[in-house]
C-alpha cells in the first residue's frame, strides 16, 4: 500500500499501494489444479478481526500452527472496510487504518536463519472491489484534475469495470510478511521483512519465501486486490475483501535478504528501495537473483551477470511516482535445469 500526497485529507491514503519437515529440506511449490486444497480442509481459521498495522515481535501471536496444516486466513481491504458506496467512496482515510495484516501467526520450528515458505493455494475475493486515484500522484497525475474513485463487481471470476469493460480476475496479496529484525514496521512499505511487496505474482499457486528473523517467524498478510498490474500506477489495485488459504513450510538454516516468490514456472527476487531511488530498487533485484545463481547454482557472478541479461525479466511490482513509501522492483528468473528452483537444498 502506498499513501498518496493527495492535499485533500490529512493522512490519506490509497493502495499504491517433496517433503519437509523441520530439519533442512528442499521445497517444491505445489502445481496449481493438482490436488488442490480446497478451503473446508483447513486446519485452522483465523478472521480478520485479528490484525495489526505493523509488523513487529512485540505482536503476541493470534494463532499457532506446525509446518504443513493449512491455514484459512479471512483478510480486509486495504481501507479496513471503509470504502463501500459512491457516497463514501473519497472519503479520506487516516494512514493508521491502512492495510490492516490478519495475524501474527506463529509458526513452531521457524529460526531466526531459516526461511519461512507460504504457498498461496487459494484466494476467493468478495464480490466488490474498489480503486481510487488522486492529483498529485503517480504516472499520470498531471492529467488527472480532481479525486476519482472507480467501483468493480467480482463474480464467478470475471471482474466488470462499466458496461464496456471486463476482465478475468487474477487475485493477489499485496501484504505478505514476517516480523523484522527490530523495531515496528508499518504494514504500508516493504522491505526485508516483505510487507507491502505488491507483487501481482503472489497469487494462487505461488510461493513465498519469506526471511525469518524472530522465533515462530509471526506470519502476517492481507490488502488482497483483486486484480492489480505491474506498478500499480495510480496507487491502487482492486482493493477488496476475502478468504485465503495457505500452508507453511520450512526451509532450515538457508536464508535470503530480501524474500522470493517462486511459481511454477519462474522464481522472482525483489529489491525495495524509497520511491525516488528506481534504480537502488532495480540493483537489489539483480543482486540478489545473481547471489541465489552463484551461491546456490555455482555461476560465477559474470556468467549470473550474463544469464540474466538474456533470460531474466527485469521489472517494478511497485513504483506510484510521484508519491511516498517504497519501490518494488523484481528479476523474474526463469526455471531451466541449471536453476529449477530458488534454493539448491535436498
Amino acid at each position: 500500500m502506498i499513501l498518496l500526497a493527495t492535499g485533500v485529507g490529512e493522512g490519506l491514503c490509497s493502495h499504491l499501494r517433496e517433503k519437509t519437515a523441520l530439519g533442512k529440506v528442499g521445497f517444491r511449490p505445489m502445481k496449481q489444479n493438482l490436488n488442490k486444497p480446497k478451503f473446508s480442509d483447513a486446519a485452522h481459521y483465523l478472521s480478520r478481526d485479528h490484525h495489526n498495522f505493523s509488523f513487529s515481535s512485540a505482536h503476541a501471536p493470534n494463532l499457532t500452527v506446525t509446518p504443513g496444516e493449512l491455514i484459512h486466513v479471512q483478510t480486509w481491504d486495504c481501507y479496513m472496510g471503509a470504502i463501500t458506496n459512491p457516497e463514501n467512496a473519497l472519503l479520506p482515510i487516516p494512514e493508521e487504518a491502512i492495510n490492516g495484516a490478519t495475524g501474527p501467526i506463529y509458526v513452531v520450528g521457524a529460526e531466526p536463519g531459516d526461511t519461512l515458505s507460504v504457498t498461496i493455494h487459494d484466494i476467493k475475493p468478495g464480490p466488490r472491489g474498489v480503486a481510487r486515484t488522486y492529483p498529485g500522484s503517480g504516472q499520470l497525475q498531471h492529467l488527472v484534475h480532481e479525486p476519482f474513485a472507480q467501483f468493480f463487481d467480482v463474480k464467478d471470476g470475471l471482474i466488470t469495470m462499466n458496461e464496456k469493460v471486463s476482465f478475468p480476475s487474477s487475485p493477489m496479496l499485496g501484504v505478505i510478511g514476517v516480523a523484522p529484525a527490530s523495531g515496528d514496521i508499518a504494514t504500508m512499505p516493504a522491505g526485508k521483512h516483505g510487507g507491502n511487496l505488491d507483487n501481482n505474482l503472489n497469487g494462487i499457486g505461488a510461493t513465498v519465501h519469506l526471511p525469518v528473523k524472530h522465533p515462530g517467524a509471526l506470519l502476517a498478510l492481507g490488502d488482497m486486490h483483486a486484480s492489480m498490474g505491474d506498478g500499480e500506477i495510480c496507487g491502487t489495485g482492486i482493493e477488496i475483501g476475502g478468504d485465503v488459504l495457505i500452508s507453511v513450510q520450512l526451509i532450515k538454516g538457508t536464508t535470503t535478504d530480501y524474500p522470493v516468490t517462486e511459481t511454477e514456472d519462474v522464481w522472482v527476487t525483489h529489491g525495495v528501495s524509497d520511491v525516488e531511488d528506481i534504480p537502488g530498487a532495480l540493483r537489489i533485484a539483480c543482486e540478489e537473483a545473481a547471489k541465489l545463481l552463484v551461491h546456490h547454482w555455482g555461476f560465477t557472478f559474470e556468467e549470473a551477470f550474463i544469464f540474466l541479461s538474456v533470460q531474466g525479466n527485469l521489472g517494478l511490482a511497485q513504483a506510484v511516482h510521484p508519491g511516498q513509501g517504497t519501490v518494488i522492483a523484481k528479476m523474474v528468473v526463469p526455471k531451466l535445469a541449471a536453476c529449477p528452483k530458488p534454493f539448491n537444498v535436498i
